[in-house]
């Protein structure tokens, strides 16, 4: 059994295209369960979600919704894993719309016997903010999203694999705390893909990428053992020049995006702004 979880906060709007994705799903041979962990809302989030009932009872599937009162998407995590009665785990956003054919390459993925860790082949929403789609142009092109299996927004465990660790804990990054947990030959990257947001504007981007950060280092400080896992791979001079010359605005802002943060880096909130 699948059991897909998602952690959503005053997410009332987006939580519709969310589900209305996964009911599109191709069939597959194994029961799914979708929960929806709705934390802190203080919008109809819990409501909305429960009104999907009847649809995911068509699909075949089984639909959970907790209500919990008290926000923070880690608590929410670990509720929905408590509830949860699949062998197999996708975490998803609620911000996230799958392909068709994702729910069944991950399935497929999570067959092996040894631990895997799965994500589907990311997309970057297109933006409509000026910053934001040049920010875009450069950030889809890091040998993070390229090469490696980033994770962010959808990632998928098997049983032995969600044995790396018990509780999510109380820090800013589940997606880089999951992700490093694994060695890159237990990462597996799907050929169907996913659309995941980006946030609007200047400001919220610099917000966010010093939020990134600050969980990056939080991993490293808690966790340091998880560094081996880590395959950062140089972006290169020429990589850079070829970037700048054939992206120049989204360089720059690419650029300037990091330099406000570093010079702000003390300034930062970690609370989560989905900068909409």
């Amino acid at each position: 059994m699948i059991s897909i979880i998602i952690p959503a906060n005053n997410e009332e709007r987006m939580i519709p295209q969310c589900l209305t994705a996964l009911l599109a799903s191709d069939p597959i041979e194994e029961a799914v369960e979708i929960i929806v962990a709705a934390n802190g809302c203080t919008d109809a989030t819990a409501q909305v979600a429960q009104g999907w009932q009847d649809q995911v009872t068509a699909k075949g599937w089984a639909l959970v919704v907790l209500d919990i009162k008290q926000g923070g998407k880690m608590n929410a995590l670990n509720q929905a894993d408590a509830a949860a009665q699949g062998d197999k785990r996708v975490y998803l956003d609620a911000d996230v719309v799958v392909d068709p054919d994702l729910l069944a390459d991950l399935a497929a993925a999570l067959s092996a016997d040894g631990p895997v860790y799965a994500s589907g082949d990311v997309r970057i929403a297109p933006a409509h903010s000026f910053a934001s789609r040049a920010y875009r142009q450069i950030y889809k092109r890091v040998p993070f999203f390229t090469q490696d299996v980033p994770g962010c927004g959808v990632f998928a465990v098997n049983a032995v694999a969600r044995q790396r660790w018990g509780k999510f804990p109380d820090i800013i990054s589940d997606d880089t705390f999951v992700r490093l947990s694994f060695a890159p030959q237990e990462r597996v990257r799907t050929r169907a893909g996913y659309d995941w947001p980006i946030v609007e504007g200047f400001g919220n981007l610099v917000k966010v990428r010093r939020r990134q950060n600050i969980g990056v280092a939080e991993v490293a400080r808690l966790y340091p053992d998880l560094l081996k896992n880590d395959q950062k791979t140089p972006m290169g001079l020429s990589n850079l020049l070829e970037l700048a010359l054939r992206h120049p605005v989204g360089f720059f802002v690419y650029g300037l995006v990091a330099v406000v943060v570093k010079a702000t880096q003390d300034q930062a909130d970690t609370s989560w702004n989905r900068g909409r």
